[in-house]
């Protein structure tokens, strides 16, 4: 959903990833979205529906870099690697440097500065050292791990997202759309999920062709798909559903409240739009919007330079949702969550850059979580000696361990063997 999503980023790996459009992700998405998953077991149903919280998932794709998201100022290590690409200290005489989170180690970019008043309000946390446990330094591998809630397992189809709508009950009975992914095509992580549908401008969501003749053929489909087979009989219906929902919504419309304002971006108007959507209260239950642009092998520059602008972007975007939708006007029930693949090496690279790493700096936001801080586990200095590999950030709270807590926790569903297979996770107290 990103601007940049498109840009020559140096990775081959990746841009053949997004040559591809995530073709293999989206192949039968239609009929995938509207089914259970094939292998679903017997699941234990969820607590009441109306105490959900609604989920709102953000991947970063590209691997970001967490230590210019979130800066370890306190630490020369950090200095000693990136010679030309690191924040100065809070404390420096720099004109642009990191503001302080806290007295000794972590702070903001001035571009990240937008998340500022959500970090000080209590209701975001960033995590730092999170992401994929399994060794992985590719794209199209972490992210699929990561998405369907295993590593190396290719027998799994949906995601950990989709598996979880599957087994809870929806917010609303007659809900026509419980998900959406704004985007081109259904990400892995909501496979699997009922009543889910990509949609890349809900704002304009509406069948082609002739505007004219729009209503009569959306009808003549409607009478059609109803005497069609399941399970395209009931997906085709969902979908036409949802078209007259977001007509009558008006979502292009929508006037944010709190004195958001949006970028005026892909990512900004995906956010406007699912604030939209969330105070429309029409029973979504989950929404996922990707944001790309985030494989800085060359010229990264976090000061004023494309990682810089990308991350104004991301921030401004997410500060404006939080003020709008957990700040504004009315009580929503929302916890959002936002990651990446894998993070950065610790040291630049010879072209001003940095190249695939591990841990990376997870963002969770809502009225329920305990932010106002960064959260760290058995972190050390980033000294050569510390570091997996010798080079990279270690993971040391698995991706699993933050995202079936908000799955247990605040979206009430007791089904974790199901929705993260093989894995026992460990809460980290990321929610009240």
């Amino acid at each position: 959903m990103s601007d940049l999503e498109h840009a020559n980023c140096g990775c081959q790996e990746y841009n053949a990833l997004s040559r591809r459009n995530f073709i293999v992700n989206t192949a039968g998405a239609a009929i995938l979205a509207g089914t259970m998953p094939e292998w679903l077991p017997r699941v234990v149903l969820a607590q009441s529906a109306s105490t959900r919280d609604v989920i709102v998932y953000i991947f970063q794709r590209g691997g970001a870099d967490a230590l210019s998201l979130c800066v370890p100022w306190g630490d020369s290590n950090y200095y000693a690697g990136r010679a030309t690409i690191a924040l100065p200290r809070p404390d420096s005489s720099a004109t642009v440097k990191a503001t302080a989170l806290d007295t000794q180690m972590w702070g903001l970019a001035p571009s990240m500065l937008g998340l500022l008043p959500a970090y000080q309000s209590g209701e975001l946390l960033l995590i730092q050292g999170a992401g994929l446990s399994y060794a992985s330094r590719s794209h199209f591998d972490a992210q699929r791990f990561i998405e369907v809630g295993k590593a190396a397992d290719p027998t799994i189809s949906t995601g950990w997202l989709g598996r979880h709508l599957a087994t809870v009950p929806p917010l609303k009975t007659a809900a026509a759309l419980r998900a959406l992914a704004i985007a081109q095509g259904t990400p892995r992580a909501l496979q699997g999920a009922p009543k889910s549908l990509p949609i890349p401008d809900p704002t304009n969501f509406a069948l082609g062709g002739n505007t004219a003749t729009r209503a009569q053929r959306q009808a003549w489909l409607n009478a059609d798909y109803n005497v069609t087979e399941e399970p395209l009989r009931s997906s085709a219906l969902d979908a036409a559903a949802t078209i007259s929902l977001l007509a009558s919504l008006n979502v292009g419309a929508y006037a944010p409240s709190n004195g958001a304002t949006y970028p005026n971006s892909s990512f900004g108007r995906a956010l406007k739009a699912a604030a939209a959507l969330i105070k429309a209260d029409v029973g979504v239950e989950a929404i996922q919007v990707d944001i790309g642009g985030w494989d800085t092998h060359q010229a990264e520059n976090p000061l004023n330079g494309q990682m810089a602008t990308l991350m104004t972007d991301y921030a401004n975007s997410l500060g404006a949702f939080w003020a709008d939708v957990l700040q504004g006007n009315g009580t929503y029930s929302v916890t959002l969550v936002s990651m990446s693949e894998f993070g950065r090496n610790v040291r630049e690279n010879g072209s001003q850059g940095t190249d695939h790493g591990r841990g990376s700096c997870m963002f969770v936001m809502g009225k329920q979580v305990t932010g106002g801080r960064v959260m760290t586990k058995n972190w050390q200095p980033l000294a050569r000696e510390n570091l997996t590999d010798g080079q990279d950030v270690p993971v040391n709270i698995d991706h699993r361990d933050v995202l079936a807590e908000i799955v247990s926790k605040r979206l009430l569903n007791p089904n974790l063997d199901v929705i993260f297979p093989s894995y026992t996770p460990t809460f980290q107290g990321v929610t009240k």
